[in-house]
């Protein structure tokens, strides 16, 4: 079997079942990224499996962004490339409750409900200090689009949080 058959798969799918199947794909992916940092974090702590998870995003904002440019054709590296290449990586793409504010010199996306963290806090774990981990992908992310935007962390754990917002990231042209 190769792609031409794997791609005449893809369009025997019924259209409307096409968004649940990708959807199911990224989120079958944040369960192995899950897995494979609780496995660390069991091993040898929550310090070196977030410094792991830091360098492996930072290195996965790079590639992703790199991807969906040439995948999209996106040529342009002003703020709304970048929220177009945001909104279709997987970061972003099943992303619960998260709101986009657009103004002329700047992005703000901010989450109320996280997926990793409320599995986290419903398998009686603490809350995943994952500012270092975001940080890290949407700088890298964005500096791919555009080495001027600036990417603010306007709240992400371990900062302290209300029960409406987990985080909100600031990208700014500079």
């Amino acid at each position: 079997m190769n792609r031409d058959e794997d791609k005449e798969i893809i369009n025997n799918i019924p259209k409307e079942k096409i968004p649940d199947l990708i959807f199911m794909h990224l989120r079958n992916l944040w369960s192995v990224d899950g897995l494979y940092f609780l496995e660390i974090e069991e091993k040898y702590g929550t310090e070196i499996a977030t410094e792991i998870d830091k360098n492996v995003w930072k290195v996965m904002g790079k590639i992703e962004a790199r991807r969906l440019k040439k995948l999209f054709g996106i040529k342009d590296n002003d703020l709304s490339s970048l929220l177009k290449c945001l909104r279709l990586s997987g970061w972003a793409l099943d992303l619960e409750d998260k709101e986009i504010i657009k103004k002329n010199d700047r992005v703000i996306i901010q989450n109320s409900v996280c997926r990793v963290q409320n599995t986290r806090l419903q398998k009686g774990l603490s809350e995943f200090p994952c500012k270092k981990v975001r940080w890290g992908f949407l700088k890298s992310f964005a500096k791919e689009i555009n080495p001027n935007i600036e990417v603010i962390c306007k709240l992400c754990p371990p900062d302290k949080h209300n029960d409406t917002i987990w985080c909100k990231w600031e990208f700014l042209l500079r």
